[in-house]
């Protein structure tokens, strides 16, 4: 099983893309905390799929999921540019398609999978939260 990225490359991700910075396909997810209620922001990657966005998370007990869940709902960012946006976990049959799509449309993403083989990864979808963006207002 892969690690997450350390600490110290997130942060650095965060500051970039508060600064309008493009990084790959990655927008800056804030969703408010569960616990504290604060803001929290997270590096994301989103995917489309047959005209739909899609949040995929590598790791099913990271933080911005367990945040996401909660919320439901959250704000995607890339400078200036916000969007209020609906979070919807996506049903694990149904999340084959999107893991797939997902390995193609970000090869970085590959390695925090543990392995590039999209069959592999889309069987085991139960460890891999996947999230529908649902259109929201504009920001900014």
């Amino acid at each position: 099983m892969a690690n997450p990225p350390p600490a110290w490359a997130v942060r650095a991700n965060v500051a970039l893309l508060r600064r309008g910075l493009r990084i790959g396909s990655q927008s800056l997810l804030t969703v408010r905390g569960r616990r504290s209620g604060e803001p929290r922001h997270t590096p994301i990657s989103v995917v489309t799929v047959d005209g739909n966005r899609y949040l995929v998370a590598a790791f099913e007990d990271a933080a911005w999921v367990k945040n996401v869940r909660a919320a439901g709902e959250g704000e995607l960012a890339r400078g200036r540019d916000a969007e209020r946006v609906r979070l919807t976990e996506v049903p694990v049959g149904r999340r084959g398609p999107i893991l797939r799509a997902f390995l193609d449309q970000v090869p970085g993403g590959r390695r925090f999978f543990g392995s590039d083989d999209p069959d592999a990864v889309a069987a085991q979808a139960d460890r891999y939260p996947v999230f529908k963006v649902g259109g929201g207002k504009a920001k900014g």
